[in-house]
């Protein structure tokens, strides 16, 4: 697949994406957040949305709150990964803002002030349930066909899926689900603006078929581990992201396993 790129963004600056929409890179780059995870800031006439505050570090909550003179109005989470809840209990304690998130927290530190359901409207939004990357996942939708991914689609790299929390069969279904709306960019949990994203979106439901497809025939040739199947499947990616990978493939042979086409007994899987 081709993903989009960027510069890496300047530290503790919040820079204007789009009107109304400003955002801060975290200073937590890794091999799995690109150069970290992003916070936006947008502006409304009720007041000012911080969306996925980010992980738990000091300089990126001090950020925040310079840039939005501690004058917030909501914390609204996409989903509770600790690269995007981590700085929230210290931006609640220094502004008060109530928080907004999935009724059912995957999290179970963490309960959302104001418990969402699919389709309720916060902040002008609307919340679309995308559960795949994560269980209690959301996306927001604005007027004007912006949609703020989260992690379920991002420009730079493809999401991944790790049980039990992350479900390839949910993931599935909500690439489908976006793939049925009008919008017209996203703004993703990590990485640039992607603009014109169906295309995008269904080349990432070919890949994952793709890759299915790939399991399938290597179990028709004989049984196998989760762990061999990913030394087979992705022998030439980077060692640091090995580990995501065979989550990846576990997550398909589960949703395989769902559709009675794989079997296993013990660490091992075959073709059913």
């Amino acid at each position: 697949m081709a993903f989009l790129t960027e510069p890496e963004p300047p530290r503790g600056v919040a820079e204007t994406i789009l009107p109304g929409i400003r955002r801060l890179v975290a200073a937590n780059p890794t091999p799995m957040t690109y150069h970290g995870t992003n916070t936006y800031l947008i502006d409304g006439p009720d007041g000012l949305t911080v969306l996925d505050p980010g992980p738990d570090l000091p300089d990126h909550v001090a950020a925040i709150l310079a840039a939005t003179g501690g004058k917030i109005a909501r914390i609204v989470l996409t989903h509770t990964h600790h690269d995007h809840l981590g700085a929230l209990p210290a931006l609640k304690a220094a502004t008060g803002a109530p928080t907004y998130g999935w009724h059912r927290s995957a999290e179970e530190s963490f309960s959302a002030d104001h418990k969402l359901q699919d389709g309720d409207m916060v902040a002008g939004m609307t919340a679309v349930f995308t559960p795949g990357h994560a269980a209690d996942h959301l996306c927001f939708a604005m007027p004007g066909g912006l949609l703020f991914s989260g992690d379920h689609v991002m420009s730079w790299s493809t999401s991944i899926v790790s049980p039990p929390g992350g479900s390839m069969g949910d993931y599935f279904a909500s690439l489908e689900r976006l793939l049925a709306r009008d919008d017209v960019a996203y703004l993703g949990g990590h990485g640039p603006l992607l603009r014109d994203p169906h295309p995008y979106v269904r080349e990432l439901l070919a890949h994952r078929r793709a890759r299915e497809t790939a399991i399938a025939t290597a179990l028709r040739a004989g049984p196998a581990t989760n762990h061999a199947l990913m030394e087979q499947l992705y022998s030439k990616l980077n060692p640091t992201l090995r580990r995501a990978a065979e989550r990846n493939v576990f997550a398909h042979l589960l949703k395989l396993e769902a559709e009675g086409k794989v079997r296993r007994e013990g660490e091992i899987w075959a073709a059913a």
